[in-house]
């Protein structure tokens, strides 16, 4: 697939908008009910320009985050600035998820979010990942909705393109960076995930009722936080999570076991 680089500063625009903003708070919302309270060690892999390495700081974990795109990490690098009380908390390298260059190294969370989709097969990635993955520890990994192709542009009006998606099954689509990416279903990365000793946790689809709108969409406070109850009350019940732009699926190594 196309790599992700070439529209490093169109994603930094979309995740401030509030369409993205609820694709963040959905999933930290997620992983916060999941990892302990205390500190733990988190990796981050294609951490873009660092939201979710930023939030789980915040909330006091230690995080690794990682991404190929050295502009990406500048940016993460930036807004750390602000925030010097998460300067230790925070580790930045650079390096693709083909390059990881831990070892034999895990951690108590391994985040992959909107990498998968880059990809032209998630297996040797999720094996990557999976190996990182400490006794106890989470994966946790957000990917583009495979059985949602199509419903993003019938929404937005474009029936043409939704009907040719449709009919056709297509794995792929464009998204809304422009790039043409790859879907996969939850009940695939489920079982890659449980093939490399992890138990599958319930997955969620993330932004369901929004997807179709534009990052123009500027929703007063109550406006958002209405959305995002919806979001997160539909996210975890079927049919309308098999219809979110996307699938957040987490799994979890069995205490005692070992990658």
């Amino acid at each position: 697939m196309t790599g992700f680089s070439a529209v490093g500063a169109a994603y930094a625009e979309h995740s401030g908008s509030a369409r993205g903003r609820l694709r963040h708070d959905l999933v930290e919302r997620r992983l916060r009910a999941e990892l302990p309270a205390s500190p733990v060690r988190i990796l981050d892999v294609g951490c873009g320009t660092g939201e979710m390495t930023i939030r789980l700081a915040a909330a006091g974990h230690r995080v690794t985050g990682v991404d190929p795109d050295p502009r990406m990490l500048a940016i993460t690098a930036g807004r750390l600035t602000a925030l010097p009380e998460l300067h230790e908390r925070v580790e930045l390298v650079e390096a693709g998820i083909d390059g990881l260059s831990f070892g034999r190294e895990t951690f108590d969370g391994v985040c992959c979010h909107g990498v998968l989709m880059y990809l032209d097969e998630p297996g040797a990635a999720l094996a990557r990942l999976a190996g990182h993955v400490a006794p106890g520890g989470l994966l946790s990994i957000l990917a583009k909705n495979r059985r949602a192709i199509g419903v993003r542009e019938a929404l937005a009006g474009d029936h043409a393109s939704a009907h040719r998606l449709i009919a056709s099954g297509a794995d792929s689509s464009p998204g809304n960076l422009g790039l043409e990416t790859r879907g996969d279903t939850a009940e695939a990365l489920d079982a890659l995930a449980a093939g490399h000793g992890l138990t599958p946790l319930p997955w969620q689809g993330v932004r369901i009722f929004q997807d179709h709108l534009d990052d123009t969409w500027a929703p007063g406070k109550a406006a958002y936080e209405a959305a995002l109850a919806l979001e997160w009350t539909a996210s975890w019940r079927s049919p309308y999570r098999d219809i979110g732009h996307l699938v957040h699926t987490v799994a979890r190594r069995p205490e005692g076991s070992r990658p």
